[in-house]
């Protein structure tokens, strides 16, 4: 796994300009092989066109973390004091030298760029892999997962000019690879229909709406907020199906009603082809938002990408971007896709992590799945040796949801992807509880696996095992993190509502509520994650690096937000 970028220099020609004098370059991100699972096939046609991304330095992130911070944390005086889209944009935009810089060095390549972003941190160009090689000093090639034979393209290599160092965080897509093809594990079965207003032993096995409604004592009854919308990110160009939330409202919430849906904003392309066999993704995160906010919250769903896109990395940027042009937010936004740390670099996740913060900043709670696949993140655990971590589960931005199952006790799935970032810092926020964590580890456990000074996760959890759906109009048990998320997410969303009908701000970024209210969470204590030929991480009394601090109890969340 490749953690930081090795500096070296070396000279390219200036394409298209005739200085007889070639630029010291800066290599900005170099692997010494494809990730785990890749293998190089061929050199990539030169006319093949890449859009590439630009993130280019802002000019007072430390800025927007503050204010984040302050409009974030109880007691505080700037508490529920949220920026607007302009003054977000002020803190993110870059210097204007630094966009002078860039376009004279793109110009003398004879290519032209235009922002992406609302602020002009990120911009985007319309490049042929033969211009890309010149500016970059790269080799774009195809490579091939072994696995599926899908294809991509991307270089183990990219450079920039000397004098654009401080400039140019980082460009893309370079050596940031996609995730691969990881399936979750489902199955297509018929059952009866759980008693009302109980928590029958049959939700050890098979979850369903009530089942979390009775769990977590999720209020269902609760009038419409018009003022918050609880948002789902749709990435992968996957199609939701109409059909099947129908039929899941008919069969899990019938005193809802079955008309009730979901709007759809579509970027970079999205289609939601009703035509096509439905996702189960889309179909999860849906289904459970809707069926558990309804009918007090709506529910939009952002759709992203085209059947040809392949990069998760992208798609986060081009929809975090999208929805800060945008002057109305949702006031949650539930996010079940990842990757692992080591297939980007350090530069592009800080990149969608900072857009993680400019929502926050402006009044968005972001929840995300911790993972699936362990401490492995679905590699060959023959071949695993450093723990493998989530992104952006690891954003110390963003809340990460981890997965339990069972009932009375509820336990820790363990199956969980969790652990320490091995590029972000623990937040301030969390040290303590990191530490004391940390101090419940045997002497000397898996030393060198992992990074014990990074950001610790998840922060909390929800049921992520045998959970119930419905995909192309049959039911389905599917497991894993991608539910945990929107539960937490719609449990958010109806206290959100309730707390701005009483006139109050929304939460925003939820951690620093979180770690300073522990009691609004049932500690789970037991369970574990073995994979990459170790132990993995135990649940325990507290925080914990599998669980975080337990799953939400509605009624505490209330109170510990100043409901009565």
């Amino acid at each position: 796994m490749v953690r930081s970028c090795f500096f070296v220099a070396c000279l390219a020609s200036l394409s298209g300009v005739s200085t007889g004098f070639a630029r010291t370059m800066h290599t900005m991100h170099r692997r010494e092989a494809p990730p785990s699972g890749y293998v190089r096939s061929h050199t990539a046609p030169g006319d093949h066109v890449l859009d590439l991304r630009l993130a280019l330095a802002q000019n007072d992130f430390p800025g927007l973390e503050e204010r984040l911070l302050a409009a974030s944390t109880p007691g505080h005086q700037q508490y529920g004091q949220y920026l607007s889209k302009d003054e977000v944009s002020a803190l993110v935009a870059p210097l204007s030298d630094t966009v002078s810089a860039v376009r004279e060095w793109l110009a003398s390549h004879n290519i032209t760029s235009t922002p992406l972003s609302p602020s002009g941190d990120i911009r985007t160009a319309s490049v042929t892999v033969k211009q890309a090689n010149e500016l970059l000093g790269a080799e774009y090639s195809v490579f091939t997962e072994q696995k599926t034979g899908a294809q991509t393209i991307r270089t183990l290599s990219y450079s920039i000019p000397e004098e654009l160092r401080g400039h140019v965080n980082t460009i893309y897509p370079t050596t940031q690879f996609p995730p691969a093809k990881r399936s979750k594990s489902s199955a297509v079965i018929s059952r009866a229909r759980f008693p009302a207003r109980d928590i029958p032993d049959s939700c050890t096995h098979s979850f369903t709406p009530e089942c979390a409604i009775e769990l977590y004592n999720i209020p269902s009854n609760l009038p419409a907020q018009s003022k918050v919308t609880l948002g789902v990110a749709g990435l992968k160009n996957y199609s939701v199906g109409y059909n099947d939330l129908q039929i899941f409202l008919q069969k899990y919430r019938p005193e809802v009603s079955d008309t009730t849906s979901f709007t759809i904003q579509g970027f970079d392309g999205y289609v939601n082809d009703q035509s096509t066999i439905i996702a189960t993704e889309p179909n999860l995160d849906t289904q459970y938002t809707v069926g558990l906010v309804s009918p007090t919250v709506p529910v939009a769903f952002y759709g992203v990408g085209t059947d040809t896109s392949n990069s998760v990395i992208d798609e986060m940027i081009v929809l975090g971007n999208a929805l800060l042009q945008q002057e109305n937010l949702p006031s949650v936004l539930s996010v079940s896709y990842g990757l692992v740390e080591g297939l980007t670099d350090q530069a592009t996740t800080a990149t969608v992590c900072n857009l993680y913060a400019q929502l926050g900043a402006r009044g968005v709670s972001v929840l995300v799945s911790a993972g699936d696949f362990g401490l492995e993140g679905g590699e060959d655990p023959t071949r695993c040796k450093e723990f493998q971590v989530d992104f952006p589960a690891s954003c110390p931005y963003v809340t990460a949801v981890g997965g339990t199952m069972g009932i009375n006790p509820e336990i820790a799935w363990d199956q969980d992807s969790s652990g320490f970032s091995s590029w972000f810092p623990s937040p301030s926020y969390q040290q303590s509880q990191v530490q004391a964590y940390l101090k419940t580890l045997p002497a000397g456990y898996d030393v060198g696996r992992f990074n014990v000074s990074g950001r610790g996760y998840p922060d909390i959890s929800s049921r992520g095992a045998f959970t119930e759906i419905i995909v192309n109009g049959e039911v389905a048990i599917t497991n894993g993190t991608s539910i945990s998320a929107p539960i937490a997410a719609s449990i958010f969303a109806l206290l959100n509502a309730e707390l701005v009908a009483a006139g109050k701000s929304p939460l925003g970024f939820l951690n620093p509520f979180i770690y300073a209210h522990p009691e609004a969470f049932t500690d789970i204590t037991e369970g574990a994650n073995p994979s990459c030929n170790s132990q993995g991480f135990n649940a325990t009394t507290g925080w914990d690096a599998l669980t975080g601090f337990g799953t939400p109890n509605y009624p505490k969340l209330r109170t510990a937000a100043g409901l009565q």
